[in-house]
This record gives structure tokens, C-alpha cells and sequence, in this order.
């Protein structure tokens, strides 16, 4: 079993965007979107993080090859009601590329734990996300380099890590990219293992196109996420390992 602990380039210190300050009107509350257009729940695969910076969080998007329109939305704090879209305001942030944008981020400074909800269009239809609790006052993301990587199989590495914050992570969510930052493979898991490209205990697989072989000898970067049942990212894990054959 061979131990890898090289930082593969965390790409969360993105640019700070929005305040605190935002004012609610009756137009910009999720309601209203709503209000005008066919619209289906829980299919969107989105979560949030924290960073560094205790007052800033980054937001995860799956947004599905043809998907447009994503959007931010956001409670006042996080005593209110999730399920009621009355009391989420859209925020304007920029959409930033997370593996070269296979995945989409919203970069956020909020000293407020909210609600989040990210939608987007697909088909004429509205997709929401379920809702994202913010956590990172009270528990913020754990950020680790500590992965067990095993390549005794050649060219299927075997990756395990620690259940740092049992039993609140729900999911695993490991992406495979190479040196590029390309994503190869993206997969879950309700076991804190995966092997590439081994489908055996992925329980949601969003990989478009079947993965290269690796090569050896070249450099490859895995990432993973340890995601609560309210889509919040407890552990964040990146590393870079070479293929060895």
C-alpha cells in the first residue's frame, strides 16, 4: 500500500464575489422563478464547501451536457424554512470552471450559514437542487492530503481513505483527472474506496465517455469529497500520484 501526500493543486481560492448586504425583493425569490415554468426537484447534483477564508464558501454544480441558465439562490440564514423557495433570493455570481468546467463553482463571502439552492434550465424544464446547508461557522470542510493509494493491479488503482467525520458523510464523490486538470472519471461511492475504472461499488456515475487507460510513469491528480445528507462537503481531499506499473 503506498502513501501519497502531494498537494495536486487545491483550486479553491477563487475570487471572492457578493456580501452579506443583499436586499430580498419579491421578483428575485426562487417563488417567482417558479411561479412561471414546469419545474422538477432533486435532479441536479450540486454541494458547497468551505475555504481557507472562514467567511467564504464555493458551490458545486453538475451542470449536464446541454444544461443552461445555472443560478445561485440563497436563504437569509439557516433557521428558516429549506422547502420554502419564498425565502430564496438569487444572488449574481460568476460562474468559475472546476476541471476545466466538467464541473461549474459559485465562489461566495457570507459570515451567515444559509440554505443554497443552484438550478438551471435542460429541456425547457427548471431543475433545482435539493438544499445545500452552509456549515462552514460551525463545521467547516476538513481539508486533507492523506489518501492510501494501492497500484499493485496495473493501471486500476485502488484508492482508500479515511471516514474522517463519520457518520455524517452520506456520499463519496472521487474524480480521477490527469495533469491537465481534464476530469476522467467521476464517480460515487458509499464506501470509502474506489478503483479506477471499476464500477463495482459506484452507486451515481457521471463520467460522459469511458475513461483512458492510464499510462504509466505520467502524473494524474485525484480529488475526493466527503458529502453529507444535506450536500454539504465535510472532508475535501486532493492529491497528485504517479502511475507506476
Amino acid at each position: 500500500m503506498k502513501r501519497i501526500n502531494l498537494l495536486f493543486g487545491f483550486l479553491f481560492l477563487l475570487v471572492a464575489c457578493g456580501s452579506d448586504d443583499t436586499v430580498i425583493e419579491q421578483n428575485d425569490t426562487l417563488a417567482a422563478l417558479v411561479a412561471q415554468q414546469t419545474i422538477e426537484i432533486d435532479n441536479v447534483i450540486a454541494c458547497a464547501s468551505g475555504s481557507v477564508n472562514p467567511n467564504e464558501i464555493i458551490a458545486y454544480v453538475y451542470p449536464r451536457p446541454g444544461a443552461t441558465d445555472l443560478r445561485y439562490f440563497e436563504t437569509e440564514n439557516a433557521s428558516v424554512d429549506k422547502n420554502d423557495y419564498q425565502n430564496y433570493v438569487q444572488i449574481d455570481l460568476p460562474e468559475e470552471n472546476f476541471f476545466n468546467g466538467y464541473l461549474k463553482t459559485f465562489t461566495r463571502q457570507t459570515s451567515q450559514e444559509k440554505w443554497v439552492i443552484i438550478s438551471f434550465r435542460e429541456s425547457g424544464i427548471l431543475h433545482l437542487s435539493n438544499p445545500i446547508r452552509l456549515r462552514h461557522q460551525s463545521q467547516n470542510t476538513n481539508f486533507s492530503m492523506d489518501v492510501a493509494i494501492d497500484q499493485s493491479q496495473i493501471g486500476t488503482p485502488l484508492f482508500k481513505w479515511e471516514t474522517i467525520v463519520q457518520p455524517l458523510d452520506a456520499i463519496y464523490f472521487q474524480v480521477v483527472s490527469d495533469v491537465s486538470n481534464e476530469l476522467l472519471s467521476g464517480t460515487y461511492t458509499f464506501e470509502p474506496q474506489f478503483r479506477y475504472y471499476e464500477l463495482d461499488n459506484v452507486v451515481l456515475n457521471i463520467t460522459q465517455e469511458t475513461p483512458p487507460d492510464l499510462i504509466d510513469g505520467d502524473t494524474y491528480g485525484f480529488t475526493l469529497m466527503g458529502v453529507s445528507e444535506d450536500n454539504w462537503v465535510n472532508t475535501l481531499l486532493q492529491v497528485n500520484f504517479e502511475s507506476t506499473f
